[in-house]
């Protein structure tokens, strides 16, 4: 079994030509697979829609010559179902990158994009605004979520002081301030609210697409489109780090100075994504360690291909969250821990871990 300081997979110095070939299968797959998930996915639900209103409700909102559909129904899909789609691929494909970069970053096979604690931060932010009204109605539960993550990863960076970033500390130091907040959160929800209260922010903290609309997923998806490209650009450094900071440096990498960007960047990333949906458990964890199963662990072939696989695995497990016990709507946190368990238990398998 891996142990909580188990290294990830060593990089190879170079992808061999079948593993390119591989790669390039598999983004191919990618790129068909996921338009149609998330067409698949913007008809499922409620509603009477099928593929051809959905190319009417595109095309009418893109300025074709089509027959509108009723006004309702448009603003159904349109509205609610197309932002929430669309949400839930960004949000799947920026987990998955984060989780790929702070498994390399830490060494820690079991990293995931909440490791810093801006999720637990982000969760406090969020109670404080939804129970005690902090910011005087300035602030919305997204604002308040993210002022949270943030103080949260300043927290991290100012305990971690000058004496650097080494993985060992950040992890440690990033469990600690996960736990504190956590328990700020419940102290605040057990002293301070009511029980419709506490049910409606326990739902936000497992997270939800339901709240996303145009704006915000504008937002996220600029936010995360800049962040994955930083990311991706740094493919070389995270090869080096995934055989240590000595070895990093050897090859010329700033260990300092790289580290604590890609830390940063993880950082907002992750609370961007918390404060629009909450927070989504596992997708950052299972995502990447499929890949890299499948593809092996070079971080160029990596990321991207963790972007899409990630997108595409939040998309249909949202999906799953809509329609299973409609017209209540389980938190998508549920069904990503539900699914994601066995496919990580079953990737640990094949690669004799357990």
């Amino acid at each position: 079994m891996l142990h909580p300081a188990a290294a990830v997979d060593q990089p190879r110095t170079a992808p061999s030509g079948s593993a390119r070939r591989a790669g390039g299968g598999w983004f191919a797959l990618g790129a068909v697979v996921l338009p149609v998930s998330l067409a698949v996915a913007m008809v499922i639900g409620s509603g009477d829609i099928g593929f051809a209103e959905l190319g009417r409700v595109w095309g009418g909102h893109l300025g074709l010559d089509v027959e509108p559909l009723p006004r309702l129904l448009d603003s159904l899909v349109w509205d609610l179902r197309v932002p929430r789609v669309l949400m839930a691929a960004v949000v799947g494909a920026a987990l998955g990158v984060c989780g790929a970069v702070l498994q390399a970053v830490t060494r820690n096979a079991l990293a995931d994009p909440y490791l810093l604690g801006v999720a637990h931060g982000a969760s406090t932010g969020a109670v404080l605004v939804v129970v005690l009204g902090v910011g005087g109605g300035a602030l919305s539960v997204s604002g308040g979520a993210l002022v949270g993550a943030l103080g949260s990863f300043a927290l991290l960076l100012a305990l971690l002081g000058k004496r650097g970033l080494g993985s060992v500390r950040v992890v440690l130091t990033g469990i600690v301030i996960g736990l504190l907040f956590e328990a700020v959160t419940y102290l605040i929800l057990m002293a301070s609210s009511d029980a419709d209260t506490t049910r409606a922010v326990l739902s936000w903290l497992l997270g939800s697409m339901a709240s996303a609309r145009w704006d915000s997923v504008a937002v996220t998806a600029i936010v995360c489109g800049v962040g994955l490209v930083v990311l991706w650009l740094h493919s070389t450094a995270l090869d080096g780090f995934a055989f240590g900071a000595d070895t990093a440096a050897s090859l010329g990498i700033d260990v300092r100075r790289t580290r604590a960007l890609l830390l940063v960047t993880t950082a907002l990333l992750v609370s961007v994504v918390v404060a629009s949906v909450g927070a989504i458990a596992f997708v950052g964890l299972i995502v990447p360690h499929t890949v890299r199963f499948l593809l092996g662990p070079l971080h160029r072939i990596l990321l991207p291909a963790s972007a899409l696989a990630g997108a595409v695995f939040l998309v249909w497990v949202d999906a799953l969250a809509r329609v299973a016990f409609a017209p209540r709507e389980v938190p998508v946190g549920v069904f990503t821990a539900l699914v994601g368990v066995p496919i990580f238990l079953l990737v640990l398998r094949r690669r004799g871990e357990l």
